[in-house]
């Protein structure tokens, strides 16, 4: 017999607002201005200690006419990320919101000149470029953060507090991804989907949300062994591309993956199923499931995923050792007042005021990169992955 609970007063969260210092003015500036830096522009505005100076972009013209449509027309305007740096010598930060394959050299040179690096998800295309960040980070003592803003929500913030608590018992397998029915990403352009600009597709872009959403809630173990596979079939469909309304051409520039799945094996006994979709034939990929000793958590998946829950969680367990099941609801929170893009800023400026730790560290979200790359490296020799993170 089932029964479900839905008061988890032991879950509750602190939903106090906190106050911003404004006695000392941030100098930032905007690397890259594309969509995403205008997400991040758009914060930015929100927050009274922010000095918004310069931006860069290679295409000439774009950043300054993006500068000017958020209204200040008097920020400095470069073509290039090093440009700006060796000009901008008071930079207290910039957030890298260039595509994929520049997100290694625009940190590892911010961080070279002494500023505090917001880096957009992923963190870079493969293992050794992560690594190489790292590196620079370590020798400059600077903030390197990465942009996880589905950690700052309440509901994945409650996922881990679950898992923490010890309710699930001892983890030993987990089931993640996600996807989208049909959803290649191409509104801005084709940065997202060519090789030489992403480097990795469907796994860069929503696929590193689903493993952080589940490495984080178990403490981010290290991973051993990988066994993965890619696929672009639908990237390389001309009919896709005409049901889309895109040019036939997309079929010739599309060099990354739509869809990939993995097997990780994790330190400390646990699997790790994975997969992830741009487009498929079905309406998701199937909800998160964490897998316990004492009980297990079920995380209902979106219709189309971008790091987010699709409706209240169910834990599920057992009284007292008997066959009596139990299904405990856990309640969808309201999102912060701010919002998660917010602060997953906020949390990075207030980390540079105060001295403190990166709210996502680096030293994380290399083992999220680890899995990527031994994804992607597997499908191509066709064997399961030996996982060796590079000397910091």
């Amino acid at each position: 017999m089932a029964k479900t609970v839905t008061s988890l007063d032991a879950f509750k969260e602190d939903q106090s607002v906190r106050t911003v210092d404004t006695s000392r003015k941030l100098k930032v500036a905007i690397i890259g201005t594309g969509w995403i830096a205008g997400a991040h522009m758009a914060e930015y505005k929100k927050m009274p200690d922010v000095e918004i100076v310069a931006a860069a972009d290679l295409i000439p013209g774009k950043a300054a006419g993006f500068m000017k449509a958020w209204e200040l027309p008097e920020a400095r305007c470069y073509l290039s990320c090093h440009e700006l740096l060796e000009a901008e010598h008071d930079l207290d930060a910039v957030s890298v919101c260039t595509y994929n394959t520049q997100h290694a050299p625009c940190a590892i040179d911010a961080l070279e000149h002494g500023v505090n690096v917001l880096l957009e998800k992923p963190f870079t295309v493969t293992l050794e470029e992560a690594a190489a960040v790292m590196r620079a980070e370590k020798k400059s003592g600077k903030i390197l953060s990465i942009g996880f803003q589905p950690r700052f929500n309440p509901n994945m913030q409650m996922v881990k507090k679950i898992v923490q608590s010890g309710e699930l018992g001892d983890i030993y397998y987990i089931q993640t991804g996600g996807g989208r029915r049909r959803g290649i990403p191409t509104p801005f352009g084709t940065t997202f989907i060519q090789k030489d600009t992403a480097g990795i597709g469907a796994m860069g872009d929503i696929g590193c949300y689903s493993l952080d959403m589940v490495l984080n809630a178990i403490g981010y173990p290290k991973p051993l062994t990988v066994t993965g596979f890619t696929s672009n079939h639908f990237g390389k469909s001309k009919e896709y591309w005409a049901a889309e309304n895109k040019p036939e051409s997309y079929v010739d520039l599309f060099g990354v993956d739509d869809f990939a799945g993995g097997f990780i094996r994790l330190e400390g006994g646990i699997m790790l199923d994975f997969r992830i979709a741009w487009a498929m034939n079905l309406d998701t990929s199937g909800d998160t499931i964490i897998m316990g000793t004492k009980a297990s958590l079920r995380i209902p998946s979106t219709e189309c995923w971008n790091g987010s829950i699709g409706g209240p969680m169910t834990i599920y367990h057992d009284v007292a050792g008997t066959s009596v099941g139990v299904s405990t609801t856990v309640p969808m929170l309201p999102n912060t007042r701010e919002g998660e893009f917010y602060h997953k800023i906020r949390s990075f400026l207030d980390a540079i005021k105060t001295g403190g730790a990166a709210p996502v560290p680096s030293s994380q979200i290399i083992y999220n990169q680890a899995i990527i790359d031994g994804i992607v490296r597997s499908g191509v020799e066709g064997r399961e992955i030996k996982v060796e993170i590079p000397e910091i």
